[in-house]
């Protein structure tokens, strides 16, 4: 007997909001979606989504809601502010924030709405970008209770080829930062690596076969080494988007007195990446720095 579809809000219609509903669409989930951004609904609702007037709304027409949001601040106003989530919240349903938040303001309001309203909260940001999203090749950390982990598996299992419960609430936001910290170190290894080999004559575009299956190897080096050799500055993500994780990843390293040396570092090169102007601009815009910035 066929599965009855999932009744789930997607809260941000943004790239990988508009991508999660996508997805969800697909495999024919019934979808409710709330954005600021009109013409982002419309083009939604093209494809079979439901649009809500309210973030309130979109959750009393469902039994999950997914966050996609840019920060801490944006998700604390969109579940308890004004028609927010909260308003229509019930111990029945289950809160999937797939924002990249930090760690403590996730652990703080996913208490506040179970002690307001009994609505769970499972912390749930991501790894793939739109790409995975739109094949359901996501990998997702987790953090909150295991029972809520597996109800929301229901939703989950649509878009992620690897979902972990990585502890309590707060835990999958901490994981995503041990992510971008991996991330923005392996970018700069890349672009330091690029620099490395054509100084010495050597093809740069030619290592990632060369050093396949040996200890440098990485998913990194195989997929950006060839894009930031070329000069290649088509987007894949945003530099200011990495650095307000890094910079969340540098308040929870203070806060807990965690020494980060080379991330320092690294948080350093993308300030200086924004300040150029470059924020907007895709990570391979890191050659720029070494290159010597000019813009086109």
């Amino acid at each position: 007997m066929s599965q009855a579809p999932a009744k789930i809000a997607v809260i941000g219609a943004g790239i990988m909001g508009s991508a999660i509903t996508a997805r969800l669409l697909e495999t024919g989930q019934a979808v409710t979606v709330f954005d600021l951004d009109s013409a982002k609904l419309s083009a939604l609702a093209g494809k079979g989504a439901a649009s809500a007037v309210s973030v309130a709304g979109a959750t009393l027409a469902s039994d999950f809601v997914i966050l996609s949001l840019n920060h801490a601040n944006i998700v604390r106003a969109a579940v308890f502010g004004a028609e927010g989530v909260a308003e229509a919240a019930g111990p029945g349903k289950i809160l999937i924030d797939m924002s990249s938040i930090d760690p403590v303001n996730t652990a703080q309001m996913s208490k506040k709405l179970a002690d307001e309203t009994g609505m769970k909260w499972v912390d749930c940001p991501l790894s793939g970008g739109a790409p995975g999203a739109l094949a359901g090749r996501l990998t997702v950390m987790a953090g909150g209770d295991k029972a809520d982990f597996e109800r929301a598996r229901t939703v989950m299992q649509h878009l992620c080829a690897n979902y972990t419960l990585m502890g309590p609430s707060g835990a999958g936001q901490t994981t995503k930062l041990i992510n971008q910290l991996f991330c923005a170190v392996l970018f700069q290894a890349v672009a330091e690596a690029v620099k490395l080999a054509e100084a010495g004559g050597v093809d740069a575009a030619a290592i990632p076969a060369a050093l396949a299956g040996g200890r440098a190897d990485s998913n990194i080096m195989q997929e950006f080494m060839k894009k930031f050799a070329a000069r290649d500055f088509s987007p894949t993500g945003r530099i200011d988007n990495m650095l307000k994780d890094l910079d969340s990843l540098q308040a929870f390293a203070m806060k807990t007195k965690t020494p980060l040396p080379m991330t320092g570092q690294v948080v350093e090169i993308h300030r200086l990446l924004c300040a150029a102007g470059l924020g907007a601009r895709d990570s391979a815009e890191m050659m720029r720095l070494l290159d010597g910035i000019h813009q086109d």
